[in-house]
C-alpha cells in the first residue's frame, strides 16, 4: 500500500502545478453546474485558504525576523524602489479606473442597503488605522493575519536580535523559518484540491447569472483592471529596466494571479508569491519584506473598484463630476486602498470613504457597497489576481533594476544568461 501511495504521489508531482490547477478549475466548474449539491467538495475550498491564511502570517514574521537577525542588510535602493512602483501602479490604476468611468458612464440598480462593523469615513481614519494596527499586540497581529503589525514587530525583534542574540539562535531562527517555508510548499502543491473546491462553491452557488445582472458594470471594471495588468503595469517594468516585461507579467499572472483568483485574499497569497519570488532567483532578504508589504499597499484592482463604483454612484444620483474633481478621486482612491484589507472584499468597504467626496449620503454609499458584494464572485477574483501578481512583477523588477546597474546578467526570460527555475 505505501508502495502504490509513494508511486502515486511521484505521478502527481511529476505534473505540472500549473497544469494540476487547471485540471481542478475544469473538474470543479463540471461538477458545480452538475452536482451542485455536493457541497462536501467545497469543503475542499475552504480548507486550501484556511490553511494559506493561518500560515502565511506565521511565515512572514519568521522571515522577516531571521533575515534581520542574520545582520544582513541587502535592502539598500531595492526597496525604496519596489515602494514607489507599488504606489505609482495603484495611482495610475486609480486614473485609468477614472478614465474609463469618462467614456463608459454608469448607472446602478441601487437596492437594500449591505451592512459592515466598519465603515472608514474619512482619509484620516484609514491612515490612523494603518497606524494603530502597527502597533498592535504582536500575537494578535499574527492571530488576525494584520500584516502592518506583523512586519512592524518582526522588524523591531530581528534588529533586537541580530544585537544581542548569539550565532546558536539565529541557526534556530533560520532553522525555523526554512521549516515554516516547507509546510508552506506542501500546502500549495495541494492547490489543485483547493482550486477544485473553490470553483464549484462559485458555480454551483452564483451560476452564470452574475454575468447578466451587472454585465456592463463588469465589463467597465473588468476592462479596466486588464488595462492596468497588460498595458500601464509592464510599461512601468519597460521603463524601469529597458527589458521586454511580458514574459515575467505573463509568468506573474499565470503563478499568482491564478491562485490569487481563486482565494480572492491578497494575504493568503503571500506564500504563492513567496514560492514565485525564489524561483524568480529574487533575494530571499528583500522578498521576505516586500511581498508582504505588497500585500498591504499595493492594491491596483483595490484603486480601480473604489474609483469605478463611486462614480457610477455619482451617475446615478445625477451628480456632475469634473476633471479637477476626478483627479481629487484618484489620489483618494490611491490612499483608501493602500489601506484596504487584504481579504475578500476589502476594498468595498472603503467605497461610502470615496463617495462622502461627493456628498453621497452613507445609505445610499452602503447600497453601492451591496452591489459591489454581489457582483464580488467575479469583481473581487479579478482585482486580488491584479493586486497579487503585481506584488511579484514589481519586486522582480526592483530586484532586476539593481542587477542591471551592478551589471549583472538578467535571467534568460528577460533576455539575459542568468538561469532561473522555469
Amino acid at each position: 500500500m505505501s508502495k502504490t501511495l509513494k508511486a502515486i504521489a511521484a505521478k502527481y508531482n511529476s505534473v505540472s502545478l500549473i497544469l494540476r490547477i487547471l485540471c481542478g478549475l475544469i473538474i470543479g466548474s463540471i461538477l458545480g453546474l452538475a452536482t451542485p449539491g455536493l457541497t462536501v467538495i467545497g469543503i475542499l475550498g475552504d480548507l486550501f485558504v484556511g490553511a494559506l491564511k493561518a500560515v502565511a502570517p506565521v511565515l512572514v514574521f519568521v522571515l522577516v525576523t531571521s533575515a534581520l537577525a542574520q545582520g544582513v542588510n541587502k535592502l539598500d535602493s531595492r526597496f525604496s524602489t519596489v515602494l514607489w512602483l507599488y504606489i505609482l501602479s495603484t495611482l495610475l490604476a486609480s486614473v485609468v479606473a477614472v478614465a474609463g468611468s469618462f467614456i463608459f458612464p454608469q448607472t446602478l440598480k441601487l437596492g437594500e442597503s449591505a451592512q459592515a462593523d466598519v465603515i472608514p469615513t474619512g482619509i484620516g481614519e484609514v491612515l490612523t488605522n494603518l497606524l494603530t494596527n502597527m502597533v498592535d499586540n504582536p500575537l494578535g497581529s499574527i492571530v488576525e493575519g494584520s500584516y502592518m503589525g506583523i512586519l512592524f514587530w518582526a522588524a523591531v525583534f530581528g534588529i533586537a536580535l541580530k544585537k544581542m542574540a548569539g550565532e546558536n539562535t539565529k541557526k534556530l531562527l533560520v532553522d525555523i523559518a526554512d521549516a515554516v517555508s516547507l509546510s508552506v510548499r506542501w500546502i500549495i502543491n495541494l492547490a489543485p484540491f483547493g482550486i477544485m473546491g473553490l470553483v464549484f462553491t462559485n458555480v454551483s452557488t452564483n451560476g452564470l447569472s452574475i454575468f447578466t445582472d451587472y454585465g456592463k458594470l463588469l465589463i467597465l471594471l473588468v476592462g479596466c483592471m486588464l488595462a492596468v495588468a497588460l498595458i500601464v503595469d509592464p510599461l512601468i517594468a519597460w521603463i524601469a529596466i529597458r527589458r521586454n516585461p511580458y514574459p515575467l507579467v505573463f509568468r506573474c499572472l499565470r503563478e499568482s494571479g491564478v491562485t490569487a483568483f481563486f482565494t480572492r485574499s491578497s494575504a493568503a497569497n503571500i506564500p504563492v508569491n513567496m514560492e514565485l519570488c525564489k524561483k524568480l532567483g529574487l533575494d530571499p532578504d528583500m522578498y521576505s519584506v516586500s511581498i508582504p508589504l505588497g500585500a498591504t499597499i499595493n492594491m491596483d484592482g483595490a484603486a480601480v473598484t473604489i474609483a469605478v463604483m463611486t462614480l457610477a454612484a455619482a451617475n446615478t444620483m445625477g451628480i456632475a463630476v469634473d476633471i479637477p474633481s476626478a483627479l481629487i478621486l484618484s489620489f483618494l482612491a490611491t490612499l483608501g486602498a493602500c489601506g484596504a484589507s487584504g481579504v475578500a472584499g476589502g476594498s468595498l468597504l472603503l467605497i461610502p470613504m470615496a463617495c462622502s467626496l461627493f456628498g453621497i449620503s452613507q445609505d445610499i454609499a452602503m447600497q453601492v457597497v451591496g452591489v459591489g458584494f454581489i457582483i464580488g464572485v467575479v469583481q473581487d477574483s479579478v482585482e486580488t489576481a491584479l493586486n497579487s501578481s503585481g506584488d511579484v512583477m514589481f519586486a522582480a523588477i526592483a530586484e532586476y533594476r539593481q542587477w542591471l546597474k551592478e551589471g549583472k546578467e538578467l535571467p534568460t526570460f528577460l533576455g539575459g544568461k542568468q538561469e532561473v527555475d522555469v
